[in-house]
């Protein structure tokens, strides 16, 4: 390719990194947080042989296989416990980091207008997305770099040099992967939210299919990038091959999303837009139909996601069961206590599953502020239609999606899991367990509402507060969180069903806290100028 293609690469890079400065500074303090955070409370932890021991018991059964990956032959060090409990979360957070950079980056600055507008001066036709590129290297490799030092400063049992800088090259590499994947998908789609949707429609495929290569065939993990990244083995074997791997793979994405953007026209995909009706419905007329159609591909994809998602851990019970009922020392463990391992298992499931459902839930409330930025609810506005009918309209259907996708969870987990386990969970149970958290979800909507009514230009801080919900249900006992920092997270006061029951007063509270919020959001949004 001519080098003129990439004129004016520089200045772009130092304007997407402005750009992005400060939500890249979060995610970077995040992640080094929580991971070193995290490495140093393990030591406190698993003091004794008997601890690790329980450790390896619970990481030995398919459930936590699927979901964590396969374990070590050797749980000899912190290290290792470490590291096959914390790797494929942080790989998948670093994943999530990857695909809205690269998209926001690119087909949304597209379509947005920007990518014209650059366009206009005397820049190269790959100069955009070669900044993009350089941003998102330059950042994994911050990750790679910065958590790979931290851990080997702190001195921890295992935690040796080669193993603690294949920690973050892991993550950085894997990160690469998925930011090739949305730049590859960024020249396939015709819009953002095509391709943001090709995006995590990948990285939970990979996820899926990983979990099901762990647990039956090897072979088919390995299609997985994920399923890589949980063979590098850290702290134990520290094999570098998947590393390798993923940035062969990277640079090929890479390679191809560079070609197909130098042969397409500004705007366009190879990937056609399905023609639309020529009339709209009676429904697509109304406020809240078209707050659903504009959304309805994104919800449909995130449904389908998590009803396998569910349904890949329904399928693991049976193997759960085999393997306690063959485990003499797994049913003396549970003999002391009151609740079954499935029940402690699907409690945990339930919780980061409905953290997992709140994704789609809180983006599509937070939908109408994106309109208001690309200046679209002027459209709505035009009209003889209220701020309150459509901000309602918002709401409601983000309230109706955190049902649904509740539902699926219950479902998926339910039908595949009567299936193959003799004595599984009840109808009703398994639904309770699910459904309970659909308050702490509608507090997610509330605090959404409350920014875009109150202070919109802080309205993507939401999601900090889903990651602070998810740090809090899986590393709040590690990280051995004050009671008042843990009781900040509206999941931390859901009803643990089944090995809880049901208080109706914490759940009452959880709704009217959501409330309020939304209710002073409605006030705020319709006393407030558009885009203010």
């Amino acid at each position: 390719m001519s080098q003129k293609l990439f004129t004016g690469t520089g200045y772009l890079t130092k304007l997407m990194v402005r750009q992005n400065r400060l939500k890249l500074l979060l995610w970077l303090v995040g992640l080094i947080a929580v991971t070193l955070a995290t490495a140093v409370a393990y030591p406190d932890i698993y003091l004794d042989e008997q601890s690790r021991a329980a450790f390896v018991l619970t990481m030995e059964n398919p459930a936590m296989i699927a979901m964590l990956g396969v374990g070590y032959e050797d749980y000899a060090t912190i290290g290792s416990l470490f590291a096959h409990e914390m790797l494929l979360f942080t790989t998948i957070a670093v994943a999530i980091m990857n695909i809205l950079l690269v998209g926001r980056s690119t087909r949304a600055d597209e379509e947005d207008g920007r990518v014209e507008l650059i366009r206009s001066l005397p820049v190269g036709r790959l100069a955009y997305l070669n900044g993009a590129a350089i941003v998102a290297v330059v950042t994994n490799v911050l990750v790679a770099v910065l958590i790979g030092t931290g851990i080997l400063l702190l001195d921890i049992d295992g935690m040796a040099v080669q193993g603690a800088y294949l920690y973050g090259a892991t993550l950085g590499a894997t990160g690469l992967v998925f930011a090739g994947f949305t730049a590859l998908f960024a020249q396939l789609a015709e819009t953002s939210r095509g391709s943001t949707m090709l995006s995590f429609g990948t990285l939970i495929a990979a996820y899926l299919v990983r979990a099901s290569g762990d647990v039956s065939s090897e072979a088919l993990s390995l299609v997985s990038p994920l399923g890589w990244t949980v063979r590098t083995e850290v702290f134990v074997e520290n094999h570098w091959w998947p590393v390798y791997v993923m940035l062969a793979v990277a640079v090929v994405l890479g390679l191809v999303a560079f070609y197909l953007n130098a042969i397409r026209d500004l705007e366009s995909g190879f990937i056609p837009e399905r023609a639309g009706k020529w009339s709209a419905s009676v429904f697509l007329q109304t406020t809240m139909g078209l707050a659903f159609r504009l959304q309805r591909t994104n919800l449909i994809a995130w449904a389908i996601g998590i009803f396998l998602l569910s349904a890949s851990f329904g399928a693991i019970l049976g193997d759960l069961e085999v393997y306690f009922s063959d485990n003499e020392f797994v049913q003396a463990f549970l003999a002391e206590g009151d609740n079954s391992m499935m029940e402690q298992f699907i409690v945990l499931l339930m919780a980061i599953m409905a953290l997992i459902s709140t994704v789609p839930v809180v983006m599509t409330v937070l939908k109408l502020k994106s309109e208001e930025n690309k200046h679209l609810t002027e459209n709505y506005y035009s009209r003889a239609v209220s701020r309150s009918r459509v901000l309602g309209s918002y709401v409601c259907l983000s309230m109706i999606a955190s049902f649904v996708m509740q539902a699926l969870v219950a479902t998926g987990l339910w039908s595949v899991g009567v299936m193959v386990v003799d004595d599984a969970l009840a109808f009703d149970t398994t639904f309770a367990s699910a459904l309970v958290y659909l308050p702490a979800m509608w507090i997610l909507i509330g605090l959404a509402v409350f920014f875009i009514g109150i202070a919109p230009k802080a309205a993507s801080f939401t999601w900090l507060y889903v990651i602070f919900g998810f740090v809090v249900i899986y590393l709040g006992d590690i990280l051995d969180f004050p009671e008042w920092l843990n009781n900040l997270s509206a999941f931390h006061h859901t009803p643990q069903i089944p090995t809880e029951d049901m208080d109706f007063m914490r759940v009452l509270i959880l709704v009217g806290i959501a409330i309020v919020l939304t209710v002073i959001g409605f006030v705020g949004y319709n006393r407030r100028d558009i885009q203010g």
